[in-house]
């Protein structure tokens, strides 16, 4: 890099610093209950359990209990998750300094590391035998950059309490280093993650779940292409438990490269497949420039990736979003209604296979393009 350049890229990482963290990171919640306001004492809150597997190395600090730093073994965990009475929909009410107050903020308390597969699968099983026959389902989750632990647990614990998901959801927590500027050490900690996809799928495999939602954001995305690549050309993909819907929310993958990914897939695949793109997504901005100037899938012209044989659902002109440009699949309360409504139905997110979508459909302005 010449000297001529160093002032401009010094300029880029603290705009990419800027545009994703903003006004620095809240602290890490994982395990800090309130002495004062426990969060089992706290009357009207709605609690959910979820289930992690994780790439990332135990650490013993304060609310962490996983690092950055990369393990060779998939390590097992769950947490409980309170959302506070006054939760409002599309919102992340996060505590901004320790401890949480579970009156008003999300709380994670019992965290517990399994130490071993059968005790894991046993705990899953316990929560999915909570539901009717018929009804028990896993919803996976795939983390995007720039994430913690704790970022991922509250990410997916509101996404199950605002689309009102009934099953029991899974965090796939790889080793984001949860810094901005470290973004190639991200994208390299998902692919050293896909490797334990495999794993995490051989486990899940053996719970008595009835099917499978999917949900992959941002750099998670990319991680989730991968992954079924792989299980196709190992002959696993769909083998062995349903797929229901497979949502991909801002996808940072370099459009290439998806086009080749999607090639290596089955229609019947394709066909669950349903991208979340925003043309105003202001991070996959900052990521097109890092790739040289390649355009990313979350913000790809919607009927071109129509073509390609996926469901895509352009939000490019919602402006409610709490969470920004970049994770209106949480924020918005008009797409998380949306999402919520589409995973409820067994079939695709579609008017014509749901009428409540319809009515979403009628007064906000998001389009679905189906190929």
């Amino acid at each position: 890099m010449t000297t001529k350049r160093l002032p401009f890229f010094a300029f880029y990482l603290v705009m990419i610093a800027t545009v994703l963290v903003g006004c620095g990171r809240p602290p890490e919640l994982l395990g800090v209950d309130n002495p004062e306001f426990p969060a089992a004492s706290v009357p009207e809150v709605s609690k959910h359990q979820i289930f992690i597997t994780t790439t990332r190395q135990p650490f013993e600090a304060t609310g962490v209990l996983f690092s950055a730093q990369r393990a060779n073994k998939l390590g097992l965990a769950s947490v409980d998750v309170t959302v506070p009475p006054n939760h409002v929909l599309g919102e992340l009410e996060r505590a901004r300094s320790l401890p949480p107050d579970p009156r008003r903020e999300f709380a994670v308390v019992n965290p517990h590391i399994y130490k071993s597969e059968n005790a894991f699968i046993a705990d899953v099983n316990r929560a999915l035998a909570k539901y009717p026959r018929g009804q028990r389902r896993l919803l996976i989750f795939i983390h995007g950059y720039n994430n913690t632990t704790s970022d991922a647990v509250l990410r997916l614990t509101q996404f199950v309490e605002d689309t009102e998901f009934q099953g029991v959801a899974v965090l796939y927590d790889w080793a984001s280093a949860a810094k901005a500027p470290r973004y190639v050490y991200d994208l390299n900690s998902a692919l050293v993650a896909r490797v334990k996809l495999k794993e995490m799928s051989d486990i899940l495999s053996r719970t008595k779940a009835e099917g499978i939602d999917i949900l992959g954001h941002s750099m998670g995305a990319f991680l989730t292409m991968e992954g079924l690549v792989d299980a196709q050309q190992a002959g696993r993909l769909g083998s062995r438990k349903a797929i229901n819907h497979i949502m991909l929310a801002s996808p940072d993958i370099d459009i290439d490269l998806f086009r080749t990914q999607i090639s290596l897939l089955p229609q019947s695949i394709k066909d669950k497949m349903y991208i979340f793109i925003s043309a105003d997504d202001r991070a996959l901005k900052f990521s097109r420039l890092i790739a040289g100037g390649i355009p990313r899938v979350g913000a790809f012209e919607a009927e071109q990736l129509e073509n390609l044989g996926v469901t895509v659902i352009d939000l490019s002109k919602i402006e409610n979003s709490s969470s920004g440009s970049h994770s209106k699949f949480a924020g918005s309360p008009d797409v998380v209604q949306l999402i919520g409504t589409g995973l409820k139905s067994s079939g695709r997110f579609d008017a014509s296979h749901n009428s409540r979508i319809g009515d979403i459909l009628y007064k906000v302005p998001i389009r679905i393009l189906r190929h």
